[in-house]
């Protein structure tokens, strides 16, 4: 999630804290009712983006983690097609020698 769209969720968190603020006591809600069920909200999507945390620490599903696993399977592709490529430009002789002394000294 980017800081961005962080900023834009706390924000809207905090319209819907202030809404239910002021609306809950047109409805017939005393201002102590309104405290705690506006605090019991807060603590319950606050345990719940705590857990999400926790979830995409432990199966390894951050964004640099991902971003991580792209990178490297880029590079890795481009690494690879460079080799291919030197290799194709060799002789025959020359691969056939590289691929024993490669059988040789894995």
């Amino acid at each position: 999630m980017t800081k961005g769209k962080v900023l834009q969720l706390g924000i809207f968190i905090a319209l819907i804290g202030l809404i239910s603020f002021y609306i809950t006591p047109q409805i017939g809600i005393d201002n102590f009712t309104a405290n705690t069920i506006s605090s019991c909200i807060l603590i319950l999507i606050v345990i719940t983006w705590t857990s999400t945390y926790v979830y995409r620490v432990v199966s390894g599903k951050m964004t640099f983690m991902e971003q991580r696993k792209r990178y490297r399977k880029e590079y890795e592709k481009v690494v690879n097609d460079k080799i291919e490529t030197k290799f194709n430009e060799l002789s025959k002789e020359e691969q056939e020698k590289l691929m024993e002394d490669l059988e040789k000294n894995p």
